[in-house]
């Protein structure tokens, strides 16, 4: 009897060694999420995708398929004006949330042991993102801080209108909102190039640049490309803070896009738009991973464990 229960047990031990060489490591704990962002990102998209190919009249689609919307997108001016200042907003913002981020990252990582400096810049995320734009609208307004500043100090005699409403007032409040994130890339980026490879090379005779240059940043450059392109996707996407800091120059794409779903009713239209987008981004992409490695920041492999 228990000659056949250890046989028993034996079968099962090997049914489950078989299972586990077939599954991959950690594959149950996958699942879940994978199967997340398949149900409520990828397929969201391919029907966006099947979606675009459509045409609409007042709200209602007919499902006649076409390519009328991308050559109509690709024929719009005013559609690649509006792609071009939310693509300045979200170079501007990428941009400077990564050189404002990085240094704070660093003494993070490689100068202090207490977190408080990143616990201050994470404190923003306790705010709504739409109070922290109504809070710059009223810092930048007519009566705001900065102006009313300039004027009880003689500088200016009547208050500066352009501040306000201008694509200025749309980058400076979305480094404020975008920097939190950026500086969370950098961090965990960071904490992957271990100290004693930057004592390696000031022991070699590296200079505070060399190491900067030679060490830090090739070792780290996926984090700096994931940081750039994370705010710069959502900014340059943002339609929120242009409508309204940006006045009439800071009509962006991702405005155009919202009012063919909400106001147009053109969702097919709203879907092609999306699409171009996202290729412009990818496009953003590459360019600015061939530009790292140009400058040889970005080996395009990783040098450490």
């Amino acid at each position: 009897m228990s000659a056949l229960v250890d046989s028993k047990s034996d079968e099962v031990d090997i049914a489950k060694r078989k299972v586990a060489l077939t599954l991959p490591s950690g594959f149950g704990l996958g699942v879940p999420p994978l199967a997340f962002l398949l149900l409520f990102f990828v397929l969201p998209v391919i029907l966006l995708f099947f979606v675009s190919f459509l045409t609409a009249r007042s709200f209602v689609i007919e499902y006649v398929w076409s390519t009328d919307n991308f050559t109509r997108i690709f024929a719009s001016t005013s559609f690649w004006l509006a792609t071009w200042v939310g693509l300045k907003n979200g170079f501007y913002t990428a941009f400077f949330s990564v050189v404002l981020s990085f240094p704070v990252a660093y003494y993070l990582v490689y100068r202090t042991k207490s977190n408080l400096i990143l616990y201050l810049v994470l404190l923003s995320w306790f705010s709504s993102y739409l109070v922290r734009v109504y809070a710059w609208r009223t810092i930048l307004g007519t009566n705001g801080v900065i102006n009313s500043f300039l004027v009880s100090s003689g500088i200016i005699d009547q208050p500066l209108q352009v501040i306000l409403f201008s694509p200025f007032a749309s980058v400076l409040t979305l480094i404020h909102i975008m920097v939190p994130f950026s500086l969370l890339i950098l961090v965990s980026a960071l904490r992957d190039v271990k100290q004693d490879y930057l004592d390696a090379a000031r022991d070699l005779g590296a200079s505070k640049l060399a190491v900067l240059t030679k060490v830090i940043l090739p070792m780290a450059h996926k984090g700096v490309v994931g940081s750039f392109m994370f705010t710069y996707i959502l900014a340059a996407g943002d339609y929120i803070t242009p409508q309204l800091l940006g006045g009439r120059e800071g009509v962006t794409s991702g405005l155009l896009i919202a009012n063919q779903f909400r106001s147009a009713g053109n969702w097919p239209l709203g879907s092609a738009m999306a699409f171009v987008m996202m290729g412009t981004f990818v496009a953003v992409y590459f360019a600015f991973t061939l530009l790292l490695r140009i400058l040889n920041l970005a080996p395009g492999r990783r040098y450490h464990e």
